[in-house]
């Protein structure tokens, strides 16, 4: 075998190595969690660990369910979530191909670097300007609020995403739909965003999974309990007394299920070629 068929043949085993150590690294956690979800009370506690529970039982799901009212949260964060990702979507979308194609570059340059701006503000910074002022308009406890904070949070960075998509479409396009007739808004429904498919897929992937995990603005913005989120439903399993890790690991199973859903529809856009059907040449 010549050197460079082993130089090769190393480099893929060192590869492979390195992904299966970080498959397990990402999987283990989340098995983890899974055997302890569905670990009787007795097992949970018990020394030597139990990697493998002996009777599975489902009871800690039955009682995420029934007594600790985790329908209602996963209702409210899907509410908030899905109403929050979709705006920021849109509004970003406008709001990146009205940058992506804006003519003055020193004021563009002006935009660009105060959208980058905003995601170096820590969000600890602007948590009790907000609670103070949406509370003074008394509207803490409201969902709807929520949703319009998670849309403002997002937005800056789901700008940015959706000017790179936009810059890569050539404005060659635009104008040989508007040679054929079509609008400038014909011609941005029909060309343009049709070929934006994969990113303004991956933009609500990372608005979705951004705002559905989480926890410290649903932690200021919602003190009632019919209120909380799927994150402030888990935080508060964590009392004075102890954690209750059986329904905590049972949460975090079910919480995991959207974004799992979400991105299981979402990968076949999100992988696409973002000029396919372009113009070659």
């Amino acid at each position: 075998m010549s050197t460079r068929k082993v130089k090769k043949t190393l480099g893929t085993g060192v590869r492979v190595i390195i992904l299966c150590c970080f498959l397990l690294s990402a999987t283990l956690p989340l098995f983890w969690i899974f055997i302890t979800s569905i670990k009787s009370g007795t097992e949970l506690y018990s020394i030597p660990l139990i990697y493998w529970p002996k009777e599975p039982t489902i009871a800690a799901y039955q009682r995420l369910f029934t007594y600790s009212n985790f329908g209602r949260y996963f209702r409210n964060s899907l509410f908030v979530t899905l109403t929050s990702s979709v705006v920021a979507m849109i509004l970003s979308v406008m709001s990146g191909f009205a940058l992506s194609r804006f003519r003055r570059k020193r004021l563009k340059g002006i935009l660009e670097i105060l959208l980058y701006f905003t995601q170096t503000i820590p969000s600890f910074m602007i948590m009790l300007p907000l609670f103070m002022f949406f509370s003074k308009l008394k509207l803490v406890d409201n969902l709807p609020i929520l949703a319009v904070i998670y849309v403002a949070t997002v937005i800056a960075f789901c700008t940015i995403m959706s000017r790179s998509f936009f810059d890569r479409i050539p404005v060659s396009l635009e104008e040989a739909a508007k040679i054929d007739g079509c609008t400038l808004a014909q011609s941005i429904i029909h060309v343009v965003l049709p070929l934006t498919l994969p990113g303004i897929a991956a933009i609500f992937c990372f608005a979705f999974v951004n705002i559905w995990n989480e926890l410290f603005i649903a932690v200021m913005m919602i003190n009632k309990a019919s209120k909380y989120t799927v994150p402030v439903a888990l935080n508060s399993f964590i009392s004075k007394a102890g954690v209750s890790w059986d329904l905590m690991s049972a949460g975090i199973v079910v919480s995991l299920l959207p974004t799992m859903i979400v991105f299981g529809i979402g990968q076949k856009y999100i992988v696409a070629g973002l000029t396919e059907g372009g113009v070659k040449g």
